[in-house]
């Protein structure tokens, strides 16, 4: 009678788990953690009992011996949240169209009581993990992207500037940088800059909240000639991360000589890019972007909207 009642509470809450996964999933919000039929997982980073896992995505053609470009995307949550399964539309999106794409799981606060700096850690492993295995999987070492949105647009441009939150246990022979950078609002300023007032969660940076000083974690404040050239895309109403912010991390860029598309959208705030036509706007400008440097060829696969709203 225990078993029976034991096994009834264990389906109980089996089905109470799929419920609010699917409800989540056709809410907007994405599922933790992620199913994405077709990907293949592969862990890259063991802390303690904690695996972190890259879900890839094949082209539909890959062929031994050929080498093709990547893109590894992060996920936003504000380091606190979210889910891998956020850029898993891109990632489909960028295989059919001959790029090995790959949505990257890392260690955040309501998960695993980390912050942003073990949050970067994570990423550059990442990266390194992609670039050590590249020939496994078919990917040019010399053309891997980072992609992310929010936090993880941050730590897609840390993974480009910032080494001294490096994970001890890495192997620091293989680089971490990225080759090109794919940003969807940002978070890329998060010290006082003198051209740029802090607003939104900027506002609220410190060293404890953040686990380095905000000016160590800030990408803006490590930008350097012979970074990856950058897209980026960013609502101008956004009051989580100010598109001011975002304009300043462009500036220094091109100040220095670094290559930065930055797309900004009249009337849109944060997370735009997750629903479309957003969504598919912005891919098509990333699919572009990705051709002009050659890593693609041929035209976008994807019909442009008609209006999307986007200012130059």
């Amino acid at each position: 009678m225990g078993f029976l009642m034991m096994s009834q509470r264990t389906v109980l809450l089996l089905t109470i788990v799929a419920i609010v996964r699917v409800t989540l999933s056709h809410s907007g919000e994405f599922a933790y953690p992620p199913h994405m039929e077709g990907a293949r997982t592969e862990c890259y980073k063991t802390i303690g009992d904690t695996k972190l896992n890259l879900y890839i995505f094949q082209p539909p053609d890959a062929a031994g011996g050929t080498t093709r470009p990547a893109i590894v995307f992060f996920f936003g949550g504000g380091w606190t949240s979210g889910s891998p399964a956020q850029f898993e539309t891109q990632c489909r999106y960028l295989a059919s169209r001959g790029m090995v794409a790959i949505a990257a799981d890392y260690r955040v606060a309501a998960r695993h009581g980390v912050k942003a700096a073990q949050c970067v850690a994570d990423a550059r492993s990442a990266m390194r993990w992609v670039r050590a295995h590249a020939t496994q999987h078919g990917i040019d070492p010399h053309r891997i992207a980072a992609g992310g949105g929010s936090a993880g647009g941050h730590l897609a441009a840390a993974t480009a500037f910032i080494a001294e939150l490096d994970d001890e246990k890495d192997d620091k022979t293989v680089n971490a940088a990225p080759d090109a950078l794919v940003l969807f609002n940002p978070a890329l300023v998060l010290a006082p800059l003198p051209d740029v007032k802090l607003e939104g969660f900027a506002s609220r940076a410190t060293a404890e909240r953040f686990g380095a000083k905000p000016e160590q974690i800030s990408p803006a404040h490590h930008v350097v000639a012979g970074g990856p050239p950058a897209i980026i895309f960013h609502g101008r109403a956004d009051t989580t991360v100010p598109f001011a912010m975002t304009q300043s991390f462009a500036d220094k860029m091109k100040a220095v000589g670094n290559r930065c598309e930055l797309h900004a959208y009249d009337g849109q705030q944060h997370g735009f890019f997750n629903h479309d036509p957003w969504r598919t706007e912005t891919l098509i400008k990333v699919d572009r972007f990705l051709a002009s440097l050659g890593w693609l060829q041929g035209q976008p696969t994807l019909k442009l909207p008609e209006k999307t709203g986007e200012t130059k």
